[in-house]
């Protein structure tokens, strides 16, 4: 059996190798993302285990993306460097001053910093065995107006010893002149990183020399981390700051850098997934016909003594083989896929190398796991079926059991799992709560989506004879045998339309939601926003006050109204402490956002110790008008607001995060004092036209490149490309599903050529020219590839209204439906019918008609 099984598989290399395909792409896409992920970890891991201190004292609670949000930057006293030196086994202490609320430009007004994201770190110069550059040419800064620039930044923006630099800090606006260049003695994280003196630092960047953004301190020979942590803590007490040894620095850092890598291998296993589930239906597909195939010959297998046991372990070796193949090819072209990662992400700045690539053990034990795993269970159910036959059934060439048997255990299955499927989603669109819409979405997508699978065949015959209806008349002969070849084995062609259904009922439901949500921010943006500009950074982060500076002093501005983020925490009267992102707003508030009060007006809500809040968080926390808030803001500063006005979230532009909190600048001012502007609404005065006042404004600006003036078209096509974003991702999987599905009805024609080769040799013994045999077989494939995707568009159609009830909950309330992508993607997925059936419906032309006839 063993010998018979390898001769099997073997002869049958050619047929098996287009289902080999979904699986080396599957296991590619999750040893890649393995690898990948892997090697920037270690990396990353060597660089912090390498440049954090011995012992780091911070501020109590820093939180970096607090720092983010506001622009503030938390500090410590300088002079906590003195009390830190004279801690018995500390050789050396620093106070740091390191900022990424900078922007830096150069004598074009040109950002030097990067524009992919990554920051722009302004800090002291110290020189020690741990930084993480070098000195490569000129001389360190000495004194204010000097500054040293990275390599890599230098490189890429032209920046030469000698150049002026402009550094837009918090405090102020500073000049320097690059006095040397730095280079990276480890891996550059893709920041942009500016050095000055240690002694005009923290003035220039925090705004007084006696601040410090952190104190590092170097142990002693023979002392470890720990103890001198136990000792500084002894020495300064802890009570207001944070105390990290260099692991658990390090530790820290890997962790931020983890929601970066996070998103990236999700990503990539997002498309694994597709992959698997797509290549299971094209496998199953493969095997069932192989062994229709081959009924004669496991007919003989059986007459020949070999038991169903036997017979079935023979299929499963045949799979396993495949997969075992599927997964070592899958696995070098993982590796080839991490390789081309690292390589992206060099050109975005981050310079991984590649002969520090990690392939840990567990990254080989997934690729082959996923691999065996998938053709194994692909398989099985087409094993079963080989088992069952009968050896004198099969002798007598009768089809395998099981395939002309009733549809009944599918239709009845696919009845009950589609009404608990669709019961969930009717669940999703009446629910009052997002947690518990999402979580009967989810339910319903999965349960609608095996529905569909289980049901395929049942729905063959009707939807067919309509979508094909016309090829008759249109083709004469040649399109009704078309259509009848489609109808002859509903399993067969249901299987090969649900590889093609999962891709684009994916993209149906996310071109819904995204198309819903564009419509609904246009909505939005029509109906709240009075300004006629939004000024605001590139990278959204906050800029400093020299940009408003500006701004005012332009010729024909009018009313301007500052926003600034902060992040909060807000303990609540049913005990609930919510940790989330307020909006404080300048006067004049109403005069460029119109927002609907459900108690209250902006008067109230931007009152000095008042704040505003989403009526709908208020009434499920038990908050109403009056109440009294205690609220703690970054750095440990509390106040206790009274909730002065009850706001509809939906309706209130800079409302999107938890809770709806607003509150008035001097709010902002008084516990977050170094807080920076985010986003500047202005209008144009009386007499002045919006048009007239554009360029005067994007002249005033020129100095700050990093900042951009938008009316709310522009603001409106910045929502929309931030939407398309996640719409390139889906588009991205939906071709990856295409590619399978490609392969799945090139396998299901190849392999029906085959079987079909004493049919077609007699057909073209009684006049059926090569033409019209090539035709016969692209018209089978275009009516079995536009099945697919009607069935994946219903379904995604309703998936798509499903998720757009879900963000109506959180105020995206419009339903838009995109009937051009619709309309674009069942006319694609005839072209992809199209190009699938060149190969077989060309190697069916040329078949030698008496041979033909002669086969067995």
């Amino acid at each position: 059996m063993l010998k018979a099984t390898l001769r099997s598989f073997l002869a049958h290399k050619g047929r098996l190798a287009l289902s080999a395909l979904a699986v080396i792409l599957s296991v590619a896409f999750v040893a890649g993302s393995l690898i990948f992920s892997d090697t920037v970890t270690r990396t990353f891991d060597r660089l912090f285990a390498s440049t954090a201190a011995d012992v780091t004292v911070q501020p109590k609670q820093q939180d970096l993306r607090a720092a983010r949000v506001s622009g503030a930057v938390q500090t410590v006293p300088a002079a906590l460097r003195d009390r830190v030196a004279k801690v018995e086994g500390v050789v050396a202490a620093r106070a740091e001053v390191s900022v990424q609320n900078a922007v830096v430009v150069d004598s074009r007004d040109k950002p030097v910093g990067p524009t992919t994201g990554a920051p722009t770190i302004v800090m002291a110069w110290h020189l020690t065995d741990r930084s993480p550059v070098r000195l490569t040419s000129g001389h360190a800064p000495r004194g204010a107006g000097e500054a040293l620039l990275d390599a890599d930044t230098a490189g890429k923006r032209h920046v030469r010893t000698g150049d002026t630099l402009t550094v837009q800090a918090q405090p102020g606006t500073f000049r320097v002149r690059v006095t040397g260049i730095a280079t990276f003695t480890t891996t550059n994280p893709g920041a942009a990183l500016v050095f000055l003196d240690p002694a005009v630092a923290g003035r220039e960047l925090l705004g007084s020399a006696a601040k410090a953004t952190s104190v590092t301190a170097d142990a002693a020979k023979g002392v470890s981390d720990a103890e001198l942590k136990r000792r500084i803590g002894a020495a300064i007490g802890t009570g207001g700051y944070d105390l990290k040894t260099a692991n658990e620095q390090a530790k820290s850092a890997a962790a931020s850098l983890g929601a970066f890598l996070d998103v990236i291998k999700y990503v990539m296993l997002g498309f694994a997934g597709v992959a698997l589930l797509v290549g299971v239906f094209l496998i199953v597909n493969t095997f069932s016909m192989l062994i229709a195939q081959r009924t004669r010959e496991l007919g003989l297998l059986r007459a020949l003594g070999a038991d169903r046991r036997q017979v079935r372990r023979s299929v499963l070796t045949e799979a396993l083989l495949l997969g075992l193949v599927g997964s070592t090819l899958g696995l070098a072209a993982g590796i080839g896929l991490a390789l081309g990662l690292i390589r992206l992400m060099t050109a975005f700045g981050m310079n991984l190398k590649a002969t520090e690539m990690v392939i840990g053990w567990g990254t080989p034990v997934a690729a082959y796991v996923v691999g065996l795993g998938v053709t194994f269970v692909a398989a099985y159910l087409p094993a079963r079926r080989a088992a069952a036959v009968s050896p004198m059934a099969a002798l007598a060439d009768a089809e395998v059991a099981g395939v002309g048997r009733p549809l009944k255990t599918r239709a009845i299955a696919g009845a009950v799992i589609g009404a608990v499927g669709a019961a969930a989603l009717a669940g999703c669109a009446a629910a009052t709560r997002t947690a518990q819409a999402a979580s009967l979405l989810g339910l319903g997508v999965a349960l609608t989506l095996i529905a569909t699978v289980v049901a395929g065949p049942l729905l063959v015959r009707p939807v067919i004879r309509v979508l094909g209806g016309a090829f008759p008349a249109l083709f004469g002969p040649v399109g009704r045998m078309s259509q009848r070849n489609a109808l002859r084995n509903p399993r067969r062609t249901g299987a090969t339309a649900a590889a093609l259904m999962v891709g684009l009922a994916l993209v149906g439901g996310m071109s819904v939601a995204s198309a819903s949500m564009s419509a609904s921010f246009d909505q939005q943006i029509d109906k709240n926003l009075g300004a006629d500009f939004i000024i605001q950074n590139t990278n959204f982060i906050p800029f400093t006050k020299k940009v408003r500076d500006a701004v005012v002093a332009t010729h024909g501005v009018g009313r301007v109204v500052p926003q600034r983020l902060t992040q909060i925490a807000v303990r609540l009267p049913d005990g609930d402490r919510v940790r989330t992102t307020a909006t404080a707003y300048g006067p004049g508030l109403d005069d460029v956002v119109h927002i609907t009060y459900a108690q209250g007006g902006s008067a109230a809500a931007l009152a000095d110790g008042h704040l505003a809040m989403d009526a709908g968080f208020a009434k499920n926390h038990g908050v109403r008008v009056g109440s009294v808030v205690p609220v703690e803001f970054p750095g440990g500063r509390h106040a206790e607001l009274t909730v002065g006005a009850l706001t509809h979230q939906d309706t209130a532009d800079g409302f999107g995060a938890q809770g709806g909190l607003s509150f008035g600048l001097a709010t902002v001012e008084k516990y977050v004092p170094d807080a920076q502007d985010s986003v500047l609404y202005v209008n144009a005065a009386a007499g002045t036209k919006p048009q007239d006042l554009r360029p005067r404004l994007e002249h005033a600006l020129t100095p700050f490149p990093q900042v951009q003036v938008r009316n709310q078209t522009d603001y409106k096509k910045l929502v929309h490309d931030q939407i398309a974003v996640l719409l390139y991702l889906v588009y991205a999987l939906l071709g990856l599903a295409i590619v399978i599905a490609v392969l799945g009805v090139v396998n299901t024609l190849a392999l029906s050529v085959v079987e079909r080769t004493r049919e077609i040799g007699l057909l073209r013994a009684i006049g059926l020219g090569r033409r019209q045999l090539r035709r016969m077989i692209r018209l089978e494939s275009v009516v079995i590839a536009v099945f697919g995707a009607v069935l994946g568009l219903a379904l995604g159609l309703v998936w798509g209204v499903c998720m757009q009830r879900v963000l109506a909950l959180r105020g995206l309330t419009a339903l838009a439906i995109p009937w051009t992508t619709i309309v674009a993607v069942v006319l694609g997925s005839a072209v992809v019918g199209v190009v699938a059936a060149l190969l077989p419906a060309l190697r069916a032309s040329r078949m030698n008609v008496l041979a033909a006839i002669a086969h067995e």
